[in-house]
């Protein structure tokens, strides 16, 4: 699945994974940057609580988003796979200047959904320029593979995560969120494993990955971004390992980015951005 074409002289919206547990309190960093991406006083913003069974999920940020300045703020959940073609979601993902999609469970994004005229609505809005977000689940559910589930540990097993499509508004990376926390270097490897040409990006919390129209990602929040590179993949074994067998991998390449750091997923590039000082 190809992300939604961009037409000529335009340019994509922005991308806002967000690795879970961002700060809601007076800073609110990365939800307030959001915000600005997404007009600031003019913003009018489509929250999908869709991941969360929790009623609470979609006025909270409704809430938050208000606080922050946005103009206007609506919850469009989707039930069933039905409100997924329906017309009046349809207009308000089309009017909105921003989508952001709440923490929860990925599976139940993907599922609800994947393949409707709403998903394919948000694809060719993000392409029309408009930026689109997500926190936790989220995060998980923006790219064209996502990490359904999966075993926490350092070390990559061949059965320690399971993929599932996801909206396939990029196919550059893979995520995982509240990656540090909960321990998931291993099953962001074992995507690579089976994924070589896509880059791991792994989202502490409260921790976001900026994500412009040119490709470049700057770090925003209080954790780290892990950058998985296995474009230069030497070997895996993972063709041959049967569950529960660890995976080795020769070649990758690994940056641990910090607020105002970059990484170009074009050139595959790193750059300490902001963080860098001049001589003294």
């Amino acid at each position: 699945m190809c992300p939604s074409k961009v037409a000529e002289g335009a340019a994509r919206g922005w991308l806002v994974p967000i690795g879970g547990a961002e700060d809601k309190g007076r800073d609110a960093r990365i939800l307030r940057r959001f915000v600005a991406l997404a007009g600031g006083r003019a913003a009018r913003i489509a929250v999908i609580p869709t991941a969360s069974q929790s009623r609470e999920a979609g006025p909270r940020y409704e809430q938050l988003f208000d606080e922050l300045g946005a103009r206007q703020v609506e919850v469009l959940d989707f039930g069933t796979r039905h409100d997924g073609q329906d017309r009046a979601r349809l207009a308000r993902i089309e009017q909105a200047s921003a989508i952001f999609f709440t923490g929860g469970n990925q599976l139940r994004l993907s599922t609800l959904l994947g393949g409707t005229p709403a998903a394919q609505l948000i694809r060719a809005r993000n392409a029309a320029g408009i930026p689109v977000g997500g926190t936790s689940a989220g995060a998980a559910i923006l790219s064209e593979h996502m990490i359904a589930f999966g075993r926490e540990g350092a070390a990559p097993q061949a059965d320690s995560v399971r993929l599932a499509p996801g909206l396939g508004l990029t196919n550059r990376f893979v995520i995982d969120q509240h990656f540090r926390q909960r321990d998931r270097l291993g099953r962001l490897l074992a995507a690579l494993a089976y994924n070589p040409f896509a880059i791991g990006i792994g989202l502490d919390e409260d921790t976001a990955a900026f994500i412009g129209p040119d490709n470049t990602l700057e770090v925003e929040g209080s954790g780290a971004v892990t950058v998985v590179d296995a474009g230069e993949l030497e070997f895996s074994s993972m063709a041959e390992a049967s569950e529960r067998d660890p995976v080795c991998m020769l070649g990758l390449k690994m940056h641990l980015l910090l607020a105002g750091a970059t990484y170009n997923l074009a050139t595959r590039t790193a750059s300490p951005g902001t963080l860098a000082r001049e001589p003294t």
